[in-house]
């Protein structure tokens, strides 16, 4: 089961409109040949929306009743679900091969100004650019019920690539960092960053079917100095970390605990805590941090230790 990042409802160009004719708009999709070029992606995303507004997943689920159309709708959507599969494989070989310069970074930014790389839309919606990485990281969640969480343990939410390409904008990683996600789940984000980076990351989350999946995301990807551990992050060995992350995956006295940990290796270290979420603003009141940007809920914040060291 593949990680749903549906890009329905926040697609800035969809274009099927309540009202229109099933037919007219698969006639349209039909006589586009322009979907399958190779780089006509957010095209071909669009229209899969598009054909799943219009034909829904089976003939009962949509007023289009003609078995006819239904036929070609799901013709067309397999062609285009072809063409998206071949770009994700050849984008996983090119990272498999450790090509540079990264080519799924260029995907990821493609048609994004400098303004929008530095400071992504607020919010938790997810666009095209998680359709194209979840395509490639073929990331599957697992099947399994989960144990029950505490409840102070927050569900699993990927975070949306654009707060990711904008973490990568705004740290100057070095080839000596450690990126540790705290909470990182199926693992996007380090795996993410290490693609594009080339540094060391480390993912830790306590669901233990969650990090074997993203650990073995890592490894079919070639991607060595990528490492998922199964653990508490109060538990978790943190002396080596520089950069650390957090998508409010905790809160109350376990984000307490994490902060005071990490507390205590600022006094060893200058370290840097990159946050999104509702955790943004516990972590905003620690004195030991500081951060020139005014702290929101909705977009990537970025504090650092001011210790004496």
């Amino acid at each position: 089961m593949l990680v749903d990042v549906s890009t329905l409802a926040t697609s800035p160009h969809h274009s099927i409109e309540l009202g229109h004719d099933p037919r007219a708009i698969l006639a349209g999709l039909e006589n586009d040949q322009s979907l399958f070029q190779t780089g006509h992606l957010r095209e071909r995303l669009i229209a899969l929306d598009d054909l799943d507004a219009a034909f829904g997943g089976s003939e009962d689920s949509t007023e289009c009743t003609d078995p006819r159309l239904h036929s070609r709708a799901n013709a067309l959507r397999t062609r285009l679900e072809a063409a998206n599969t071949a770009l994700y494989q050849s984008l996983r070989s090119h990272i498999v091969r450790r090509a540079q310069p990264p080519a799924l970074l260029c995907w990821l930014q493609d048609d994004s100004s400098p303004n929008e790389l530095a400071q992504p839309s607020s919010g938790f919606a997810f666009d095209w650019r998680d359709e194209l990485l979840s395509g490639v990281l073929q990331l599957n969640e697992p099947y399994e019920s989960s144990p029950q969480l505490s409840p102070e343990m927050v569900p699993y939410q990927p975070t949306p690539v654009r707060h990711i390409l904008h973490l990568l904008k705004a740290i100057p990683f070095s080839t000596g960092d450690l990126f540790v996600d705290l909470g990182s789940g199926l693992g996007h984000v380090p795996l993410l960053v290490s693609m594009m980076t080339g540094i060391r990351s480390l993912g830790i989350e306590v669901e233990a079917a969650y990090a074997v999946s993203a650990q073995q995301c890592a490894e079919s990807l070639n991607l060595s100095h990528v490492r998922f551990a199964s653990q508490d992050a109060r538990l978790a060995d943190l002396s080596s970390g520089t950069v650390f992350y957090l998508y409010s995956p905790f809160k109350g006295s376990i984000l307490s605990d994490v902060l005071r940990a990490l507390e205590i290796e600022s006094s060893r270290r200058p370290i840097v805590i990159c946050s999104l979420g509702p955790c943004t603003h516990t972590i905003a009141r620690e004195t030991w941090l500081k951060t020139n940007q005014l702290p929101r809920t909705e977009r990537l914040t970025i504090f650092h230790s001011h210790r004496a060291h």
